[in-house]
């Protein structure tokens, strides 16, 4: 579709029966997209649950958008120096600010998860960051029939 640059007369939007075409909706839909505040926090439920020193289970919790800062520091720790792996603990404890009644989450926290937990909270940060959304294609175990789940829970009822 070509757009009307400065000086070239737009082409007329209304059909003849004076609603507005495609391109209007389309206008519309996406000002009314840059009006939206951007979403920097995610909610999620882990699998299993971490379970603190009381014996008590934190399964709900939320995750912020991460930074360049975020990425950056842990590669100064020295703990992901001497092994790579401990890359995503470290960027996790910095990027869950919230699990159940805990007062923090830090990295020694997402070291105590079960390996469970874990995995769904990188996926759940790769999501959210790199793919920007939190939407996953899944399949029915029982009728194979394929469909998109909110990971994020942003909707009523969802989890």
């Amino acid at each position: 579709m070509r757009r009307a640059g400065p000086g070239t007369p737009a082409a007329p939007t209304a059909n003849a029966a004076g609603a507005g075409s495609m391109s209007d909706t389309a206008a519309g839909a996406s000002q009314a997209a840059v009006r939206e505040p951007l979403r920097t926090e995610f909610e999620f439920e882990l699998p299993r649950g971490f379970v603190d020193e009381s014996g008590t289970v934190h399964r709900n919790g939320a995750m912020r958008l991460a930074t360049a800062r975020d990425e950056l520091i842990p590669l100064r720790d020295v703990r992901v120096r001497e092994n790579p792996a401990y890359l995503s603990v470290v960027l996790l404890g910095r990027v869950i600010t919230r699990l159940g009644t805990l007062g923090s989450v830090h990295d020694g926290t997402v070291e105590n998860m079960f390996a469970s937990d874990l995995a769904f909270l990188q996926d759940f940060y790769r999501q959210i960051n790199a793919e920007g959304h939190t939407r996953a294609a899944v399949a029915c175990p029982h009728c194979e029939e394929s469909f998109e789940v909110e990971l994020a829970g942003s909707r009523l009822g969802e989890s």
